[in-house]
Parts: structure tokens; C-alpha cells; sequence
């Protein structure tokens, strides 16, 4: 039975919202297949605004490899900012798909992908929006499967409450052998409806289904046990890992957006994963091991990606792209194919220790030098050896010396505060460091129109990492080092006005922590808070943290945790971790024994090596997961070597 459009109903509303354009669709690239003819339905969402979502690089991947399937119809799905939402509640028009604008309660799948735990109140909106019950345990066959992924699915348990399923790891091979099982149920006849297509799911062992998994707690509030209440039922699942990444060289056709977006270029991953063990970073340590597309694949899909997209800018992308084996013969050989053309060549993630001169070269070779961006961390060198970020202070000071040598008047460095073990000295060290960054460059060219921004996040303990098991710093005690840092700066008055802050208050980084390590019991405070209007979390303009703590209190009220319980205790060893049967590869007991090193007396802490170039570490993951690193040198070049006109 055909789906019907909404697009009637909706395009009288548009001119009364602020930029229409996001919710048209038909962007170069773009699908819409036959309803009729699919015997699986995707919708797939990535839970921010068009402007955010739509350059998506894992949605935009699974949208292409879903649609080559006969049979198989896959659209996208948005937030729709609050002005749009209050005109589809009052013209009853239900959530919808951008590319033919279907009901996305009427599609089989709704995959959501979660690059952050902010984006967790607009996936009740969208839910609502589209008449699918907030519970999954209040749905029928009616409704589609809720399915999360990306990042934030490493610890899905917040919202497990709303969710059917939730997928760890690398997307490409488990969306198609979803899409298989879910096509041979239907072809049977729908057996058992909706509980008997997520028995199948979660009995592969590669689909996190949380009905299934029964969690019982400690009177002091910790969790006793998670344990399986269905029989065939792991009693862990596993992430997917992609072992070949040469053959899944997508996008081929990039979605060229309508409307502005954060990325306006082609993104080809160069690799994936990250093996430099910074203790901090969830996504290195969630996506290893280290799996390098080949120069020659690399090369083909800047060609393909290019030709079908228009666009005039090559994002490299990867956790630490300068990383790349063989990342001096792609810059070259890409620098040399479009020299002369108006296409240009970024590297978005670089290390102080990867970067030099030959590189950055060839990458600006296009006429286009912007500011270079480094990310040291943190501000002392005591702060780098604890989070296991092996780079000096004066390898910064080398770095930018060349680049400034070279014609880059810009720097941006990168650091978190809130770290364990910081004190105030380690993030006031961060305005010595950016003084001598001008410094180097003024020495270097004689010029002073050197700048340097410095950008500081607050840290949130992630899981699967050595710093799981971490006291998240208060906010006040965030609020207070940035406060002293910015009047340091201020005060400097040969360099101060020559070093640019940006910051964000510790505020946003508590509510992003309860969301990180919370347990099911946070979904209460979800759906309060989302009741009591919050909306784009991730938006600083949107975001209140009162009424996230007023939510919390009042869930929290009678029990025996808060929200200092989720975020500012530190956990012991023992302690039954929210994600612990969720299995990204990772020894528990390495990443205790690397936590442990990390906090030792200064002369104590032990740095850990990339092991991409030394003997194991035996972090665990390429023996539990059948995995091994996948680096060159290939020995091939750039090919074709044929120079575009």
C-alpha cells in the first residue's frame, strides 16, 4: 500500500519558519525509490538540525549502501527545530523523511545514529513527532524498530528504556544482515510479531536488544547484576569491526546540501581506528585496531567523490589523519592531480608529532592556507604524561616555528580542563604555553600579526576507556581555572591581545557525564527533562542546566543516587559498570591497570606507545574481536596520475 507524501500539508507551513530550505530535500545525490517495491523500509536519523546531520559521514555511508539493495528503500530524517515543531503539532503533521517526505512511523527501521549523548531529547521528540510510543515496551507491530548507533550505542543503557536495539561498532556489514533478517521474517510471515524479529536479532549476538537483559541493583544504588532473561540470548554483545575497508569505499555520491551546512566538502575516511592510547579518548580506544584505506582506493574515491558531488574541497579524515602510513604520497599525489584546479586539500585532525612542513605544504598547494589546529590537551607537561599525550612542549614550539617559517600566521590549540589529577597550576600553564607559541612565530617572521586561539572543552570520563572509572571535576571548580586562565591572559599585555579563548562553561559537560555513565534510571530523567522543553541539547543557546537539575532531583528524589552519583564519584574496581556486558574488545583489566598508571606519583606514570609500531600492549581487542592492525606501507602510488584540467 502506497505511503503518501506530507509534503502538501507541510510546504504552506514552511514560510513561517526560519530556513525552509532544510526540510525541502532533493539534494543532489538524493533517493526516493519505490515504496511497494521494498521489503525492508529504513529510516535513518542523525538527532540535530539539517545543518549538522545532513554531512554526516556514517549516515550518508548506510544511506547509499542501503538504497544499491533491490528491495530495500532507505530515507533520512532530522530534527526539526522548535519553530517547525510547534506548527506540525498544531497542523498534526507527523515526523517525516526529507527525501519524499513518508511518515517515519511507517518505515520498518528507525536507525538512529549518536555521535553525543546530547542529541538523546531530540530522539523523543522525533519519537513523539511521529506517534511511536516513548517506551519500546509500549509498542506494537505497528511501529518501527527503534535501533541506535554510533558512538554513544557503546552505552546505550539511558536510553535503553526507548530504544528496540542498539548496534556497537562499525555500521556497513551488521545494517545489511539486520536488513536480511527482518526480510526473511516477513517473507515467513511475520512469526511471533515484533518480540519474536527481536528474539532473532538479539540471538545473532551482534544486536544489542536491552528487554532482553534484566538489571538489578545494590541497596547503596550500584548495579548488582545485568543479566539475559531469554534463552539463546548472549550474555555479552560484541562490536562490529570492518576488517577491509577497501571494499566498502563509500560515499561514491556524496549528498550536496540545499542549504548551508557545518561541512561543505567531500569527506573520504582515510582510515579507521586509533592505537596512540590517549587515555582520554573514547573514540580511538571504542574503534580500534588501526585499518588504512589503500592509497589507490583513497585516490579513487577523491576522483568518484569529486565527480558526482561538484564540490571543491578533500576532507582526509580519520581520529589523527598525519597518521596515515603512506600520508605523504597521498597529499602529494592528490596535490600534484589538481594542481591548477580550484580544488583544495584539508586534514581536519592532525598531531603535533605527525605534522610537517612537506605535508602541510602539498595540502595547501591549492592556494588555500587557513589556520592550522593542534590539540596538546593539556596545558603542563605533568597533564600530557597522565592522559598518555606523548608530546612536549617543545615539539609545539618546533611545530609552529615551521609552520609560521612557511607563511601560517594562525594557530589553534586544543585543550580540555576538568582532567583527572589537574590542578590549577596545569590549566594556567595554558596561557604560558600560547605566549610562547606568539612568541616563536614573531621570532620566526619578524611579523606581529601572529595569532593563536586557544579552545578549551570540559573533560566528561567516557566508557571503555582507562578513565571510565574517573570523578568527572565539578563544574564550579571548571568555571574557576577557566575564569583565572582568561584573566591571566587578559593581564598579558605584549601577548594577551595576540592569543584569542574560546571556552565552554562546565556546566553542559556534567549533564553530558550523567549521560555518558548513567543506567537505565537516567531515561526518567530524560523524558522530564524533554517534557519540560529541552531541545538541542548540544546547542549552547538551547541548553539549561537548571532545568536538567531540577529533572534530577525530582527523579532522583527518594532513591539513592544523583546526580553527583553519576558524574563527581570516582568507582573502584569492582564496581558492575552500566556497558560492562557491552563488549568493545577492550581487557577490563588493562584499561584498570592504565588507569591505575596514570594517576601514580609524577615519576611513576607509565606512557603508553602507539602499537602500531611496537610489540603488543595486550589491550585485547584484536584477539577477542579476530582482528589485527591493517597499515601499509603498499608500496602503490597515486593512481591514475593523470592531472585534471
Amino acid at each position: 500500500m502506497p505511503i503518501e507524501s506530507i509534503f502538501p500539508r507541510l510546504e504552506p507551513l514552511l514560510p513561517r519558519v526560519q530556513k525552509p530550505i532544510q526540510y525541502v530535500g532533493g539534494e543532489l545525490n538524493s533517493q526516493v525509490k519505490d515504496w511497494d517495491a521494498a521489503e525492508v523500509r529504513w529510516a535513518l536519523m542523525y538527532p540535530d538540525a539539517y545543518e549538522v546531520g545532513l554531512p554526516n559521514q556514517g549516515v550518508q555511508i548506510l544511506y547509499e549502501i542501503l538504497n544499491e539493495r533491490d528491495g530495500v528503500l532507505a530515507e533520512r530524517t532530522y530534527s526539526v527545530w522548535p519553530d517547525l515543531e510547534a506548527l506540525m503539532r498544531e497542523h498534526q503533521i507527523p515526523q517525516f523523511t526529507v527525501d519524499a517526505h513518508r511518515p517515519v512511523g511507517a518505515f520498518d527501521v528507525l536507525g538512529v545514529s549518536f555521535a553525543t549523548e546530547l542529541g538523546y531529547t531530540n530522539l523523543l521528540t522525533a519519537l513523539d513527532l511521529a506517534g511511536i510510543p516513548l517506551s519500546a515496551a509500549d509498542r506494537t507491530d505497528e511501529h518501527p524498530i527503534v535501533l541506535a548507533g554510533g558512538h554513544a550505542a557503546f552505552n546505550p543503557e539511558p536510553i535503553a528504556d526507548f530504544l528496540d536495539a542498539a548496534v556497537l561498532g562499525d555500521g556497513e556489514e551488521i545494517t545489511l544482515a539486520i536488513t536480511e533478517v527482518i526480510r526473511e521474517w516477513r517473507r515467513e510471515g511475520e512469526p511471533g510479531g515484533r518480540d519474536e524479529l527481536l528474539l532473532r536479532l538479539a540471538k545473532s549476538g551482534g544486536v544489542y536488544v536491552p528487554r532482553f537483559y534484566e538489571v538489578t541493583y545494590l541497596p547503596d544504588g550500584r548495579i548488582h547484576r545485568v543479566a539475559p532473561n531469554r534463552h539463546g540470548v548472549p550474555w555479552r554483545v560484541d562490536k562490529h569491526t570492518v576488517m577491509d575497508l577497501d571494499q566498502w569505499p563509500y560515499p561514491r555520491k556524496p549528498l550536496v546540501p540545499l542549504a548551508e551546512t557545518v561541512h561543505e566538502r567531500f569527506s573520504v575516511e582515510i582510515f579507521r581506528g586509533c592505537t596512540r592510547g590517549c587515555r582520554f579518548c573514547q573514540a580511538g580506544m571504542i574503534t580500534r585496531p588501526v585499518r588504512e584505506r589503500s592509497i589507490t582506493t583513497i585516490g579513487d574515491m577523491v576522483e568518484t567523490g569529486l565527480k558526482q558531488s561538484g564540490l571543491d574541497e578533500v576532507g582526509l579524515l580519520s581520529l589523527s589523519s598525519a597518521d596515515h602510513s603512506e600520508i605523504g604520497d597521498i597529499a602529494k599525489g592528490l596535490a600534484d592531480r589538481y594542481e591548477g584546479t580550484n580544488t583544495s586539500l584539508s586534514l581536519p585532525s592532525t598531531r603535533v608529532d605527525a605534522f610537517n612542513v612537506t605535508l602541510a605544504n602539498e595540502l595547501s598547494r591549492g592556494g588555500r592556507r587557513s589556520g592550522l589546529t593542534f590539540a596538546p590537551e593539556g596545558g603542563s607537561e605533568r597533564m600530557r604524561k597522565v592522559i598518555n599525550k606523548m608530546v612536549t612542549e617543545d615539539d609545539l614550539i618546533r611545530t609552529v616555528t615551521t609552520a609560521y617559517e612557511n607563511g601560517w600566521r594562525q594557530v589553534k590549540l586544543y585543550f580540555m580542563c576538568g582532567l583527572p589529577t589537574e590542578e590549577d597550576e596545569d590549566v594556567l600553564a595554558i596561557a604560558d604555553m600560547a605566549r610562547r607559541v606568539i612568541q616563536a612565530g614573531r621570532e620566526a617572521t619578524g611579523r606581529r600579526d601572529i595569532r593563536c586561539t586557544v579552545s578549551i572543552g570540559g573533560f566528561v570520563p567516557k566508557p571503555h576507556t582507562p578513565f571510565q572509572w574517573a570523578a568527572q571535576c565539578d563544574h564550579e571548580t571548571v568555571d574557576r581555572r577557566l575564569y583565572a586562565l582568561k584573566d591571566r591572559l587578559r593581564r598579558d599585555r605584549e601577548y594577551g591581545k595576540s592569543i584569542g579563548l574560546r571556552y565552554h562553561d562546565g556546566k553542559p559537560s556534567i549533564i553530558e557525564g550523567l549521560l555518558s555513565r548513567g543506567d537505565r534510571r537516567v531515561a526518567d530523567v530524560i523524558r522530564a527533562v524533554w517534557a519540560a522543553g529541552a531541545r538541542f541539547d548540544g546547542w549552547s543557546e538551547h541548553f539549561s542546566y537548571d532545568r536538567w537539575l531540577t529533572a534530577a532531583e525530582e527523579v532522583f528524589a527518594d532513591g539513592p543516587v544523583d546526580l553527583h552519583w553519576y558524574t563527581t564519584r570516582a568507582r573502584d574496581e569492582v564496581e558492575v559498570l552500566p556497558w560492562d556486558h557491552l563488549d568493545a574488545g577492550l581487557d577490563r583489566e588493562w584499561l584498570w591497570q592504565d588507569w591505575q598508571e596514570s594517576i601514580a606519583d609524577e615519576a611513576d606514570i607509565q606512557e603508553v606507545d602507539d602499537c602500531r609500531w611496537t610489540p603488543c600492549f595486550d589491550c585485547g581487542v584484536c584477539p577477542t574481536m579476530d582482528t589485527e592492525i591493517q597499515i601499509g606501507p603498499t608500496g602503490k602510488k597515486l593512481l591514475p596520475l593523470t592531472v585534471v584540467k
